[in-house]
Parts: structure tokens; sequence; C-alpha cells
């Protein structure tokens, strides 16, 4: 079995990959496995008027300061 660890940028282990053949084996031997991956056939693909409101308003203006910050750094090198 060839399991891979999955590491944040901080080296923080985050996850696991687990190999489809390997996958299969396990839940051939253990069904109830199954029933905790929901398969989607497509992604469901969001208008933008559904993600209106998902970002707070602090974590927004904390991007633009950001956003605006690196574009002036950006310029300052040019």
């Amino acid at each position: 079995m060839q399991l891979q660890i999955i590491k944040d940028g901080y080296g923080n282990n985050t996850g696991i990959f687990v190999p489809m053949n390997d996958w299969d084996t396990i839940t051939q031997k253990h069904q109830d496995l199954k029933a905790l991956v929901m398969v989607e056939s497509e992604p469901r693909k969001k208008k933008l008027s559904e993600l209106a409101g998902t970002l707070s308003n602090q974590t927004a203006e904390a991007l633009l300061k950001h956003i605006e910050e690196s574009r002036n750094d950006w310029e300052e090198r040019l």
C-alpha cells in the first residue's frame, strides 16, 4: 500500500492520499467505509449571486489590504 501524507506549508500533517486500488481493497473488506465518501458525478456550479455574503467584511478588507500592499510593493520593485 502506497499511502501519501499530505502536509501544509508549515509541515503539519493535514491528510492522507490513498490510491484507488488500495481504497477498493479496503472498502471490499470494510463496506461501511464507502458511506464516508460522497462522490458527485459533476461539480455543482454556483451563480455569482449565490456567493454573495460568503466572505466576512473583515476577511474581505484584509484581502484588499494585502492586495494593495502587494501591488505597491510590486510597483516599487519595477
